[in-house]
Order: C-alpha cells, then sequence, then structure tokens
C-alpha cells in the first residue's frame, strides 16, 4: 500500500505527483510476462495480448515508448509498436523496475478501476474492432488506457475513489463540483493534461480533449441519439449537420463510447448515463437501443469470466438482479452523536486541573480527544503546528479513516487554514458557507470530512497558535447547543496548553 500523500490542489501539483508514480502489478502477472520475455519463441504480439491482463505494465511500456526524448515522433498507438521501438532488453528492465506485489497489497480501488477499464476494452473488441478490423489494435489499446491518468491517482488516494464513487455515482451530485472539492481542479483537465504529458495515443487524447474543450458536439449528438426509435428522423437531422455526422463517424469515438459504457454500468445498467451512452453507440453503429444493449450485456459477459475476481464489482453480476438495481451500498445518513455528561465533566476537571496532571503533550493531547468525544463529537481531529507554522501534523484522531493518523498539512497552500494559524478563531461551516470556503481547505481534509458541516477552531499558548480541532456529527448538522458545549470544551483544553507549558516555570 502507498504511503500517505498530500492530496495536491492545482493542476502542475498533480502532474508531478502523478508523473511520479509507480503503479504496482501483482505478483502472479509480473512473473507470468518475465517469463514470456525470456522465452525466445514469442513473437511480440503474443507478448502484447499476454500483457493486456496488465494494464499496469501496458501502461508504464507504453508511456516509456512514447516519451519526448523519443527519436519517432508519432506516439506509439499500440503495445505491439512500443515493444517493438522498445526492444526485449529495454522492456525487461522497465519490468524489473515496476513494485511487484501481493494482491492483496496492492489497492482495492486501483484494482477496482483497472477493471473497469479491462471492461472497456472488452466492450470496444465487441461492439467496434470487428467492425473497424484495420484498426483493432489502436481500439483495443486505445480503449484499456482511457482511464490511465486516473490509476495513478486512485493508487496515491484511494480514498478519493470511494468519495467520488459514493456522491457522484451514489447520490447523483454534480461531477465538477465533488471534483473542485476534493482534487481543486477538474478531473477531466487533469486527465487530459496527463495523457498530453505522457503523449498516450492520440485517440486517448482527442476523447479528452472532446469532454473538456469541445463538449457541444457530444451533447449535439446525445440530442439526436435520445430519438432512437426514428432512425430515419437521426439520419435527416445528421444530414443537416455535416461537421456533426463527419464527427460521429470517427473510428476514435469507439473508445470514448466503450469506457462511457464501461463506467456508466459499473454505477447501474439502466441509470440516465448508461441510457446515454446506449443511445449513443446505436447512433454510431446504426442499431437500436434494444440490440446495443443486447451486444453490451454479452460482452459484460465475457469480460466477467475473463477478468472478474471475487472482492470487486463487476456490471455483468447484475445482469441478474431486477433492472433498475444498483451495487452501491449509500451510507446512511448521518446519525447525530450523544454526549456523555459525566465522562465530560471528568475530562474537562482534568484539563483545567492545576498545576497541569499531564507528563507530555500526548497525554494531553488525549485528554483533549476524549473530552471533545464525551461532548457528543463522534470524528474528531487535533493537529499540532509547527515551530514556523509551515506544516500541521496529526497528534489525536477518532471516528475517521486510518489515513488520518498520518495527515499532514502545508497551510500555506490553504488560506483558511494560514488565517487560523495567524490567530485563534474559529470557522463553522455550513451549507450556507461551503461554497465560499471549500474550495479554501486541503483536498484530504475534505476526503476525511465528508459532509457540509464542520467546525474548526484554533487555540493558543503564550499567544501563539499550536493546535488545531476539527470535529463534526459525521457530516450532520450541528446545533447551537453543540457549538456552545464545543467552544466550552475548546477553552478547557486550551487553558490546558498554557498550563502545560508553564509546568517547568
Amino acid at each position: 500500500m502507498p504511503t500517505q500523500k498530500p492530496v495536491p490542489q492545482t493542476l502542475d501539483a498533480w502532474l508531478k505527483q502523478l508523473d511520479g508514480a509507480r503503479l504496482p502489478v501483482a505478483s502472479e502477472q509480473h512473473e507470468r510476462v518475465r517469463k514470456a520475455l525470456l522465452d525466445s519463441r514469442r513473437s511480440l504480439r503474443e507478448l502484447a495480448e499476454l500483457m493486456q491482463d496488465s494494464p499496469a505494465i501496458a501502461l508504464t511500456l507504453m508511456r516509456e515508448a512514447n516519451r519526448k526524448g523519443s527519436s519517432l515522433s508519432e506516439p506509439a498507438e499500440s503495445l505491439e509498436q512500443a515493444l517493438t521501438r522498445l526492444g526485449l532488453s529495454r522492456t525487461e528492465a522497465l519490468l524489473n523496475q515496476i513494485p511487484a506485489l501481493d494482491v492483496a497489497q496492492i489497492p482495492r480501488e486501483l484494482r477496482q478501476l483497472q477493471l473497469i477499464s479491462l471492461h472497456a476494452a472488452q466492450q470496444a473488441n465487441g461492439l467496434f474492432a470487428n467492425r473497424l478490423a484495420r484498426l483493432w489494435q489502436e481500439i483495443h489499446w486505445g480503449s484499456l488506457l482511457f482511464f490511465a491518468p486516473l490509476w495513478p491517482l486512485v493508487y496515491n488516494h484511494p480514498q478519493l475513489f470511494n468519495e467520488w464513487e459514493q456522491r457522484v455515482l451514489g447520490k447523483g451530485e454534480p461531477a465538477a463540483r465533488v471534483e473542485r472539492e476534493l482534487l481543486g481542479v477538474p478531473l477531466l483537465q487533469l486527465c487530459l493534461a496527463l495523457a498530453r504529458h505522457w503523449r498516450l495515443p492520440d485517440w486517448i487524447v482527442q476523447g479528452y480533449r472532446l469532454l473538456v474543450e469541445d463538449r457541444r458536439l457530444l451533447v449535439k449528438a446525445l440530442h439526436i441519439a435520445h430519438d432512437n426509435e426514428h432512425p430515419l428522423h437521426q439520419q435527416q437531422m445528421l444530414d443537416a449537420d455535416p461537421h456533426l455526422r463527419r464527427w460521429l463517424t470517427q473510428p476514435a469515438n469507439s473508445i470514448l463510447l466503450a469506457n462511457g459504457l464501461a463506467l456508466s454500468a459499473h454505477h447501474n445498467w439502466s441509470c440516465q448515463h448508461s441510457q446515454r451512452w446506449q443511445r449513443l453507440t446505436g447512433l454510431y453503429l446504426h442499431n437500436s437501443l434494444g440490440e446495443v444493449q443486447q451486444l453490451v450485456h454479452q460482452q459484460a459477459v465475457q469480460s466477467a469470466r475473463q477478468h472478474a475476481q471475487t472482492d470487486l464489482w463487476h456490471p455483468a453480476e447484475a445482469l441478474l438482479w431486477p433492472w433498475n438495481a444498483c451495487h452501491l451500498k449509500l451510507k446512511p445518513p448521518p446519525a447525530v452523536a450523544k454526549g456523555e455528561p459525566n465522562e465530560w465533566k471528568t475530562q474537562c476537571a482534568r484539563l483545567l486541573a492545576t498545576p497541569s496532571p499531564f507528563a507530555n503533550t500526548l497525554q494531553l493531547t488525549d485528554c483533549a480527544r476524549a473530552a471533545l468525544l464525551a461532548s457528543g463529537f463522534p470524528r474528531v481531529l487535533l493537529l499540532l503546528a509547527d515551530r514556523t507554522h509551515t506544516r500541521l501534523i496529526t497528534q489525536q484522531a477518532a471516528g475517521l479513516p486510518v489515513e488520518a493518523g498520518q495527515l499532514r498539512l502545508e497551510p500555506a497552500h490553504s488560506q483558511v487554514l494560514k488565517r487560523l494559524l495567524a490567530q485563534p478563531g474559529q470557522l463553522r461551516l455550513s451549507p450556507a458557507n461551503m461554497a465560499q470556503f471549500s474550495a479554501l481547505l486541503p483536498g484530504s481534509l475534505k476526503a476525511l470530512f465528508a459532509g457540509e458541516h464542520l467546525l474548526l477552531r484554533s487555540l493558543a499558548s503564550n499567544g501563539r497558535v499550536v493546535m488545531l480541532l476539527i470535529v463534526d456529527q459525521n457530516g450532520g448538522a450541528i446545533s447551537d447547543s453543540q457549538l456552545q458545549v464545543f467552544s466550552k470544551t475548546a477553552q478547557c483544553i486550551e487553558r490546558a496548553l498554557t498550563s502545560f507549558a508553564r509546568r517547568g516555570a
């Protein structure tokens, strides 16, 4: 598993972090490919076909073959071309640099996303490759690697995938808003920038460029595709717009359609997004909606036979369920925690005791955490500031994922944190001001505290801010009475900090 990394908030910072990621490969697949490379009887095509079940290997080799330093200007469009450019010796050296891990050590979120990519490749092969036989390699590798810019993101920050899946696919929140909150930048813009930086096959770049810079064509095509029951009228509308008609017939669209089908099916076969991609595929293939659905279901089953894993979700499983069933289990509405008055009074009394009963900072913050929990806040995070206020480091956490224990925040990248460290203060986030402040908070912090209600308070000792408290009600609303209890608890903790600082005086 990767160590917890800070969540960048700018495009350049994201590119730097993701470009340096080294994606792991399951040990069995790594060994299988290594042995094949040593077998002189294997052709390059056979090697490429063997590697297609290991998306991380395919991406590593394609990136290396298409580096800007290559003497060949045109990027390789298939893995077989990439192997030809690299040669077997260089390929073997690159393979040895790829981390080989047990499957259990590779984040489930990364394996789930790569399974979606494998499903997309199967859809592309079954729907389009036979019709465009001369371009089958471009179709196959383009569809498999289309989501490759997301793989290092999910590897470094698996919690972001879960949050995006729950909020965008599960709850139907606007993707653009969720992505800006979690990442600081639009996700598709990041994918386009990384695809260009890696010089991935041009069809992949075209797909992201369409989604980022020219969605107008896609919207017009979706509008025509919606009238799937009247193919003659559809053709008349296309004839009236020659530019749209020419764009729709481009083979590069096949990989965008395949990945749209695979990602939407990951959510629900009958959801609005699935229906849109199915209708657009029908317009592209000149097939009815029923014919397209039959084809994509068949390809989903074929994909599951080849790549399904017991701990991952494959949409083919849902073909046996009721038509409108969805596999995403939404988290229940946040429950408002109840305080423990007696425990709270006990912990606050310890904090207020003089002289300070605490032998070290860890004992003090542990008591502070217990007091906040007893006051009725189930999710608590206490961060200590360093002497230069350049870093905030987790000291105590409760009710949060394990990642919270290793959290490191750089206040210089957040206006909110800089303001709270400049002088003691409190910020109460709610739906009324969330839009104003959310973009100013670190993405890693927002990923831990999902919801629209949050309390942040900085505490000082001897006139200097030394601690930041962050609490919430599992994302639910915070009442005025709870706010008052929090303020009293924070005052007790602040007095304990001052008393602790004087203990040796």
